[in-house]
């Protein structure tokens, strides 16, 4: 065997074939056109879809992930807020308190008051009735002395006269 057709000289061009040339390119030609109908543009038409389908899901990811930053943002000014109206609240039930605290301490000194001043008017009533009873006891007393010193019955109503214009004079003395 010998490799002769693989060296080509001059005189061996005449040996090509324009017409077999001319064929070979044109269903070269023709292969290309129907590949890029067949094959081709059906595949750019899949990797297109691929394409816009991965464009649109990164689109989606992106707005989902906006959304949870602003929901979480969201959350975060809830929490702020519900945290500053708890200590609202307990700042709100502190001051209750006080004023509860100071409302029962405010009632109790005027309950103490109004006692005291009770109790102060009911021993000068007491007072005013021990001396009093002391008072007539003298009176009896006094009349039951003066009776038998002088040794005459004077009217019991003289003597008591007598003897209360005496205890009031010795009174009004001190």
């Amino acid at each position: 065997m010998t490799f002769d057709y693989l060296v080509l000289g001059t005189s061996d061009l005449k040996g090509l074939n324009i017409l077999d040339i001319g064929a070979t390119l044109f269903f070269f030609i023709l292969l290309l056109f129907l590949l890029k109908k067949v094959a081709w543009g059906p595949l750019m038409g899949i990797m297109i879809q691929r394409e816009e389908l991965i464009a649109s899901e990164i689109e989606a990811a992106e707005n989902s992930r906006q959304e949870s930053v602003r929901l979480l943002e969201e959350q975060r000014d809830l929490l702020k807020e519900a945290r500053t109206e708890a200590l609202a609240i307990v700042e709100n039930a502190k001051k209750q308190g006080e004023a509860s605290r100071e409302e029962i301490m405010t009632t109790a000194r005027s309950e103490a008051v109004r006692l005291k001043e009770s109790a102060i008017r009911e021993i000068d009533t007491e007072k005013e009735r021990a001396i009093a009873a002391v008072r007539e006891e003298v009176v009896s007393l006094s009349v039951l002395a003066a009776s038998k010193v002088l040794e005459k019955e004077v009217s019991e109503e003289d003597n008591r006269a007598l003897i209360e214009a005496t205890i009031a004079k010795a009174g009004e003395v001190k």
